[in-house]
């Protein structure tokens, strides 16, 4: 009778055993947040009342990839720090790159067996087992559960593997709980400290301007602006193109005393030749065909501020020469006028271009390279201040969010995506993608993969671009490349080049030979729309269909 009611019990007691703690490891995901504290002490009820002992849990270190036990119940200090394993090495490897569970029936009798934690003879001398579970989200491996089981035990087998995979599934849980906690945890801390940072630098004077950063090489700059800000000096500044010149030249002009005079800007480059001088010091009815009426140039509508001349390089020589007179002279003469006007300007100049190497090759003149580059102010490009990025970023997107009335932000590892990137075009490049991104955001977070979807895409322009201004030169036009098939592939840009009368036949021919369609015409030029239209208005040459 007592034999019967024994059988009767053993099972009930085993059973009591596994709710026991499956119970209480459900319990403790709700009193506590702690990994560690969760996961040690689901180990210890594994231990304490099924006897699984000296529980391990192994995860991979996010540098390496290298496995190492994290979590334990049972080992010492010592063999925690022995417990490293390469993913596919030894049981726990071999498990963690599977993801199918192993059960090891003698551990002295598998080669596999590493005995890497614990040495054999800190085990019991009797059979040991050992029970290795793959922590598993989605089908992907974050981890490995292990026990040591001893082989002569009333349990069956079958059900500690059924518990384990319980417990597995709840440490897993935990892991990837506190792995989400974290990451928010260190998103809001991140916004937090870019937040701080806008409220203590946002509000600085130049920070009203657009100029951003708190880099040892922009705030070099800056201080040269301050210390000549009050003076009348003239500011040259260099830079590659999209480094932010021209509000360094605004934040020159508001910071001095003529902040309240005309700041007037100037892209030298983008003027046409024939039209420099008249658009520099204007020009008087009747001085040339099409004068119609008296027009004050660039210098006079400046008058009292300061005239910001952006790509000074791109300046022909003969004007070179009149804007040496003026700088010297203080007064300009317009086209058709008889006297002299006086003028008072400040010039701040700016260029991409190595003015000391065009000066060598003749193409920039000495005294007036002397002129400008009085204060030399270098902009440095924004490969140079990655630790600027952050702050740029939050600047635009606020700045972007406000105008397209949208509320995007961005995750931290898409920022750091940002942040490694070389940024070419420096800071107008930036801002272009940040624009594109919002734009084109689905969501309220702009995610990793959009922001390397974009990136890829920019730099496939980059080449494109790259290849196509290669592919051109200011002659290109008139020797023939306007008979050339037109292309089918993706339009290309051609890069800029001041306007030739040469280019008038090349012009004429495609329109020619597309039936007067502006756009097939511009495509056979490798120009944009804008650009050929520009040059057709230049030259005065009109749309004759059929």
């Amino acid at each position: 009778m007592e034999d019967n009611l024994s059988v009767r019990t053993t099972p009930e007691r085993l059973v009591d055993e596994e709710l026991l703690v499956v119970r209480e490891s459900v319990a403790l995901l709700s009193k506590s947040h702690d990994e560690a504290f969760v996961i040690r002490e689901i180990l210890h009820l594994l231990s304490e009342f099924l006897g699984l002992n000296r529980g391990r849990v192994v995860l991979p270190e996010p540098e390496t990839g290298a496995l190492r036990i994290v979590h334990a119940y049972g080992l010492t200090q010592e063999e925690i720090e022995h417990g490293r394993y390469l993913p596919g090495e030894g049981i726990t490897g071999r498990v963690m790159v599977s993801g199918q569970p192993a059960i090891v029936q003698d551990v002295d009798a598998e080669p596999l067996f590493l005995f890497r934690a614990v040495a054999r003879e800190n085990l019991p001398q009797e059979t040991v087992s050992f029970i290795a579970m793959p922590l598993e989200q989605g089908g992907h491996q974050i981890g490995v559960l292990g026990v040591h089981r001893l082989r002569e035990r009333p349990r069956p087998l079958s059900r500690d593997l059924q518990v384990l995979k319980i417990a597995a599934t709840l440490i897993t849980h935990v892991i990837l709980v506190n792995e989400f906690i974290r990451e928010r945890t260190n998103r809001l801390e991140s916004e937090n400290r870019e937040l701080k940072w806008a409220l203590t630098k946002g509000q600085s004077t130049y920070g009203s301007f657009g100029i951003v950063g708190e880099s040892l090489q922009l705030r070099r700059a800056l201080k040269q602006i301050e210390q000549v800000a009050q003076t009348e000096a003239t500011v040259l500044l260099l830079g590659e193109s999209g480094t932010g010149k021209e509000l360094f030249a605004r934040a020159l002009h508001m910071s001095s005393a003529r902040r309240d005079s005309p700041f007037v800007k100037v892209n030298c480059g983008a003027i046409p030749e024939n039209l420099v001088e008249s658009e520099l010091f204007g020009y008087e009815k009747g001085a040339f065909t099409g004068a119609t009426g008296s027009r004050p140039g660039y210098f006079e509508q400046a008058n009292g501020g300061t005239l910001f001349l952006d790509e000074v390089g791109d300046l022909p020589l003969a004007m070179q020469v009149k804007l040496l007179r003026v700088l010297q002279e203080h007064s300009i003469q317009r086209i058709g006028a008889q006297k002299e006007v006086t003028v008072d300007v400040r010039i701040v100049a700016a260029t991409n271009q190595d003015l000391q190497l065009l000066v060598s090759q003749g193409k920039f003149r000495l005294d007036l390279f002397y002129r400008l580059n009085v204060i030399p102010v270098r902009l440095p490009a924004l490969r140079e201040r990655p630790e600027d990025i952050r702050h740029l970023v939050r600047y635009y997107l606020n700045q972007l969010d406000q105008g397209y009335q949208r509320n995007v932000n961005i995750t931290p590892e898409a920022m750091q995506r940002l942040t490694d990137h070389p940024w070419p075009g420096n800071i107008r490049q930036l801002r272009n993608v940040l624009e594109r991104l919002i734009l084109l955001a689905e969501g309220p977070i702009v995610s990793e993969k959009e922001v390397m979807t974009v990136l890829q895409a920019e730099t496939h322009n980059q080449v494109q671009v790259q290849a196509q201004a290669h592919a051109f030169s200011p002659g290109d036009l008139a020797s023939g490349a306007a008979h050339a098939a037109p292309d089918t592939s993706e339009p290309s840009v051609r890069a800029y080049h001041p306007v030739q009368e040469s280019d008038r036949a090349a012009i004429e021919a495609a329109l020619r030979e597309t039936g007067g369609n502006k756009s097939r015409a511009a495509q056979r030029l490798g120009m944009t729309l804008r650009q050929f239209n520009y040059r057709m208005k230049v030259m005065h040459i009109e749309t004759r269909r059929g």
